[in-house]
């Protein structure tokens, strides 16, 4: 599958110093596997990233619970694992269980306890930042009435290698404030994330609950694979979802992904005015792009400085 193409893209900023690294791997002629591993990781080590990793915000219980999956596209091979507590980077235990015929999609103390046999590192999660929001959010939701549940902001990858091989993973430590054994769509395949190096591959963030009403992942690659462009597919699934839902269930949550094909070409679609991606491919240079939703189509354009100076400094922001 000599390909001469390559490309990565993912879901938020948050990724683009990951998508960055993982780029000059796959120029390098690195496997889309090594690249979609190394920028995940990227991100969940970085302890000012809330909902990934390191520094994710904590269950009800004030207790980082984290999912995480990955896909090879070539062999179908898929590992993932879900409400588990204390593993570094979850990535690499899901791509590490994409290798065991059985047993590949593993939870709680299982998933731990495998993890820590196989010699993954063992980590408090946990940060002093991160149980700082924790305690704001009890303060609010106990005396200002506010929702305790925010924040879903999934790191999706999806990398495409110059051999023609396609790899997509996810990480993420899920809803904000979330029951404690609570899952969302990030490692469910079809949903959260899917990919077929014959068509290409797509990774979802947002509410998982409605994104899983959808199998969002799986659908773009088949319209992919009916001859829709990434775009096109991109945003045909996300509207035809969000319609269903307010139809059937009365709203829709927020639904975003991007999608990559085997040409190399891209595609993102959005219900909301915030979600930002990273990409960088052969034909297009490493850009941050924030979306904005006109209609049916999702129209982006790269983030200004005053954009980029924004987020950092929120992100960053003390804690008051």
């Amino acid at each position: 599958m000599d390909n001469k193409n390559w490309g990565i893209i993912a879901t938020w900023r948050m990724a683009f110093d990951g998508i960055t690294e993982g780029a000059t791997m796959l120029q390098d002629n690195k496997s889309a596997t090594d690249a979609v591993l190394t920028a995940v990781t990227r991100v969940e080590d970085y302890p000012y990233y809330k909902s990934v990793g390191y520094g994710g915000l904590p269950n009800e219980k004030g207790v980082v619970e984290l999912d995480a999956a990955f896909m090879d596209g070539t062999t179908m091979a898929l590992g993932a694992i879900a409400s588990v507590k204390d593993v570094a980077n979850p990535i690499l235990v899901a791509e590490k269980l994409s290798r065991e015929r059985f047993n590949s999609f593993m939870v709680g103390e299982g998933a731990e306890q495998w993890a820590f046999e196989q010699g993954f590192e063992k980590k408090e999660m946990l940060t002093e930042r991160a149980q700082q929001h924790y305690i704001k959010r009890c303060r609010e939701t106990l005396y200002r009435g506010l929702s305790p549940y925010t924040g879903h902001d999934t790191v999706g990858i999806a990398a495409l290698d110059l051999d023609g091989n396609i790899s997509v993973g996810t990480s993420t430590s899920g809803l904000f404030m979330k029951r404690p054994g609570r899952v969302g769509d990030s490692p469910v395949s079809g949903s959260g994330y899917y990919a077929d190096s014959d068509i290409g591959a797509a990774t979802a963030t947002g509410l998982g609950e409605d994104l899983m009403k959808g199998c969002i992942s799986y659908e773009i690659v088949r319209r992919m694979g009916e001859g829709m462009t990434p775009q096109q597919a991109a945003d045909s699934t996300v509207n035809d979802l969000e319609k269903k839902l307010i139809a059937r269930y009365g709203r829709a949550g927020d639904l975003s992904v991007v999608c990559i094909n085997k040409d190399g070409d891209f595609g993102a679609a959005t219900n909301i005015d915030s979600f930002s991606f990273s990409v960088e491919t052969s034909k297009h240079p490493a850009t941050i792009y924030v979306c904005e939703r006109k209609g049916s189509e999702t129209h982006y354009s790269p983030a200004t400085q005053e954009w980029l100076d924004a987020y950092q400094a929120r992100i960053t922001a003390p804690i008051e």
